[in-house]
């Protein structure tokens, strides 16, 4: 699945950003608050207005203090999934269901240097996990292969049956960086400046999709091997 983020598009233009890439699965919106991370970027009111002028069901990744509070008003403007930072959450647990009793996925997200280990437990309360794969809070930076391992723990615990829910990556995927995310077992591809920087943006999702399918069909024939 490809997730354009709408960080990379024209702000003054983001409806007609969001028809350029009809073709994509979710669309992803960044809500930063200048206090969890060091950018300021939108918040309800236009996610409204981006549900009402999109099709596309609206990945909100909420970068954002005190997300237990908020996080549940953003599946009730209308996203379809809901992801906040473990790092800044007090009540994860209860923060998941809030969201999911509004209608919307809930999902966790850990920084680069956070470990996953700590919130396997929880994650069973989840739809996605997110592996932020650069420092959150500005786009075009260069893709971390590190946290490559956590998604790789992730997918273990999938493959085993232990979780069920989606492994979302978000920072620096482009065409020479989706397919060793895809082969270490990620299934939701956020792609901001590789997507709306691009010179078409429908054609560039159709690279991004092709490729991170190469990297997966490299990730099944490894997980079924002896």
């Amino acid at each position: 699945m490809i997730a354009p983020s709408i960080l990379s598009a024209d702000f003054a233009n983001l409806a007609a950003a969001a028809d350029s890439v009809a073709g994509a699965d979710w669309l992803h919106v960044d809500v930063m608050d200048n206090h969890f991370v060091p950018n300021l970027t939108i918040g309800l009111p236009v996610v409204r207005s981006l549900h009402r002028a999109t099709d596309l069901p609206l990945d909100c990744h909420l970068m954002i203090e005190n997300p237990d509070r908020w996080a549940a008003g953003y599946a009730e403007a209308g996203a379809a999934n809901v992801t906040f930072h473990a790092e800044a959450a007090a009540d994860p647990i209860a923060t998941a269901r809030s969201i999911r009793s509004a209608g919307a996925l809930a999902g966790l997200s850990v920084k680069p240097g956070t470990p996953l280990e700590p919130y396997l437990s929880i994650l069973t309360e989840f739809d996605t996990v997110l592996i932020m794969s650069v420092e959150p809070g500005f786009g075009g930076q260069s893709f971390i292969p590190d946290v490559l391992a956590k998604v790789r723990l992730a997918r273990s615990h999938v493959r085993a049956g232990h979780l069920r829910l989606f492994i979302e990556i978000d920072g620096g995927i482009t065409a020479d960086t989706i397919e060793q995310a895809a082969e270490a077992g990620v299934d939701v591809f956020v792609a901001g400046s590789a997507v709306f920087g691009a010179d078409n943006a429908a054609t560039a999702i159709r690279e991004l999709r092709s490729r991170a399918r190469a990297g997966m069909a490299r990730e099944a024939r490894l997980a079924d091997s002896p």
